[in-house]
């Protein structure tokens, strides 16, 4: 079927209604569920629905949140005035143009339209395609948070003071504590532990900036370095394949078994077993580092074999006790329930 778009500024029109203004509590951000039937085949699907600059949201299907899919759909949109209104996302550029008169251009597409209810949503497509789609807004939440330490582990951050925190030169920490009990990426260095660990049982909870505005690594920006040396990355990668520097990755070393990075503001997890490189009486290395990966409760990494540090670390000797460490990125990345359990 042809979807008749007229010229680019009709199709803005489409794709933004309105420019809305930014919302820290964004109603519909985050994990939609509910099914889909095109040509008369029903399926289930999961929907990340991933804020945008102005309002305006991109919604990326999957049949499950649980492991990494093609993506069955791909739309942009907005949801304004109980009115849920996406098209497909596709570029406006020669390629998809099927047919042109003088009244406008042709392309391939197709428009989803609804209406919102109660976190629900039920409407038609048409165009390229014609079916119904049935949507509720949903959230998953880690089963981790809140984890109280393990008997025997050195509480790093209990929300009341940096105590065991420093500066990479050794200075204290400029980090804001905020009322709640968390501390706050503050541009002005990366933030150090004091003791040093080996083998160790990690577990910290993060919660993103929302910063719709923001695209890739300028977008909610951290990392947990283990070590000082192995950077798990902490990035606003919702609902993006998951990629080594997405959440979740060592950044070009590996990247997670499956993207489980939450929407912005909502807290998530880390629980990190780490097992440190290994050295002979000379001081050579003889075993890789390892380290299994839970975030928010799924494991992204299991065992898994880190070749050597990555970069921007403290330093590179592996083998060797180090301090963790998390990034000053300049984003408002927030940390809270920080310990460590020596194995």
């Amino acid at each position: 079927m042809k979807l008749k778009i007229k010229p680019l500024i009709v199709v803005t029109a489409i794709l933004s209604l309105r420019a809305a203004a930014q919302n820290p509590s964004d109603p519909f951000m985050g994990d939609w569920q509910g099914s889909v039937s095109i040509g008369g085949q029903k399926e289930p699907v999961s929907v990340y629905m991933i804020p945008l600059d102005k309002g305006r949201y991109e919604a990326r299907f999957v049949g499950d949140f649980s492991r990494r899919n093609p993506y069955l759909h791909r739309l942009r949109g907005e949801i304004r005035d109980g009115q849920f209104r996406f098209m497909d996302d596709i570029p406006l550029d020669a390629s998809h143009v099927v047919e042109t008169t003088d009244k406008g251009v042709f392309f391939s597409a197709s428009v989803w339209s609804g209406k919102l209810a109660d976190n629900s949503v039920q409407g038609t497509i048409t165009g390229l395609l014609k079916g119904q789609f049935d949507l509720k807004k949903t959230q998953r939440i880690s089963p981790e948070l809140g984890k109280r330490p393990l008997e025997g582990a050195v509480v790093l951050f209990d929300g009341k003071n940096l105590d065991q925190w420093q500066t990479r030169d050794g200075k204290s920490s400029g980090w804001k504590i905020l009322p709640d009990g968390a501390m706050e990426v503050v541009k002005g260095g990366d933030l150090v532990t004091k003791e040093k660990f080996g083998d160790h049982q990690l577990h910290l909870e993060f919660r993103l900036p929302y910063m719709p505005r923001d695209f890739g690594q300028a977008r909610g920006n951290s990392g947990v370095y283990l070590q000082g040396r192995y950077e798990t990355q902490v990035l606003d990668s919702y609902g993006l394949e998951g990629m080594d520097n997405e959440c979740g990755g060592f950044y070009q070393i590996c990247r997670p078994a499956v993207n489980m990075c939450a929407p912005p503001l909502q807290w998530q997890t880390y629980d990190i077993t780490f097992h440190s490189a290994k050295l002979d009486a000379n001081g050579k290395k003889t075993t890789n580092a390892r380290v299994t990966v839970l975030h928010n409760g799924v494991k992204i990494h299991d065992n898994y074999e880190l070749p050597h540090p990555t970069p921007g670390g403290l330093d590179d000797k592996e083998g060797l006790p180090g301090a963790l460490m998390l990034q000053d990125h300049s984003n408002p990345v927030q940390y809270r329930n920080i310990w460590i359990k020596r194995l």
